[in-house]
């Protein structure tokens, strides 16, 4: 089987880590081995988050500016897929070897292709960076010029724009690596963003959402499965509510229906959602949100939210 396995942010740091370096091999490492059995036999592409450390790199700039030109948004997020890649090549590499899987894993700075007109240049929706509280975004926003929003009941993070990704300028590095046993770590972050110009391409000042870059990849490698590993075992409605309701294998009707009733947080599931509708709506084949810890028992039908057509 040829699939896209997107992996979370709860990947490399769950909510109250710190972010070390440490921290993140660890995380990395502890999917690494939940996940390990399924690239024995299967060729995949890993893609990963990157909202936490790229809101890291962008403070990094702030407090250094001074002293170090501070870098744009662009080329930070290059930097994070560089040091995710890092972390999560060291960690599965490590354990295939541990483990026999005779998979060799290579990261690969990945550029996403956005219009330059999307709206969302106007209207800045892709949550970044740590956690704050309301009183704390206030002084982001009086002092930074931030866009703060609340997100998902968690806390205030700083909104960017979140433009659509359209295509992958690195596709066919991507599908080679795959086809040569590879396990290649791509679009982490969603790609670098880059609009299309006469001399090739230029950066952007943006992140795009990594489920959505995850979904196109899935599609133009013409995958068999696209798989979403988050935080939670599968998609909810009436998530955090005493009458939470799990959802199991459901038809892309029915899910496009629930989200039109607004069952799914933006910046948390909405987008987890729209990718596995935009994967199955034009593949025919299923999606599966779940969590590491039940990605087996999902992938048998047994467990986790499965999107068929």
């Amino acid at each position: 089987m040829r699939a896209t396995l997107a992996v979370g942010g709860n990947a490399l740091l769950e909510k109250y880590d710190r972010g070390t370096a440490e921290e993140q091999i660890s995380r990395a490492e502890a999917t690494a081995r939940k996940t390990y059995k399924f690239f024995k036999d299967n060729d995949v592409v890993l893609t990963h988050g990157n909202g936490p450390q790229v809101g890291a790199i962008l403070l990094q700039n702030e407090f250094s500016s001074s002293i170090s030109p501070a870098m744009p948004l662009d080329v930070c997020g290059a930097m994070s897929q560089g040091n995710i890649g890092y972390f999560l090549q060291t960690s599965f590499q490590k354990v295939f070897n541990e483990t026999g899987v005779n998979r060799k894993v290579v990261t690969l700075i990945t550029r996403t292709v956005v219009e330059g007109d999307d709206p969302a240049f106007r209207n800045p929706t892709k949550p970044v960076g740590k956690y704050y509280t309301r009183d704390e975004a206030r002084v982001l926003e009086e002092n930074n010029g931030f866009v703060m929003k609340e997100d998902a009941g968690r806390g205030y993070r700083r909104v960017v724009p979140s433009p659509i990704p359209i295509d992958i300028v690195e596709i066919e590095q991507i599908r080679y690596l795959m086809n040569e046993r590879f396990v290649p770590i791509a679009v982490g972050g969603g790609g670098i963003p880059v609009v299309k110009t006469d001399g090739g391409y230029a950066g952007v000042e943006a992140v795009i959402d990594k489920d959505l870059a995850s979904s196109l990849i899935a599609v133009e490698l013409d995958v068999d499965s696209f798989i979403i590993l988050t935080a939670v075992d599968s998609a909810y409605i009436n998530f955090n509510k005493p009458n939470k309701q799990k959802l199991g294998t459901i038809d892309i009707e029915e899910i496009k229906k629930l989200r039109l009733e607004g069952h799914f947080a933006a910046g948390s599931m909405l987008p987890k959602i729209d990718a596995a509708i935009n994967f199955v709506s034009k593949t025919g084949r299923k999606a599966i949100i779940t969590n590491a810890d039940n990605m087996a028992d999902a992938l048998a039908g047994k467990a986790g939210t499965i999107i068929t057509a």
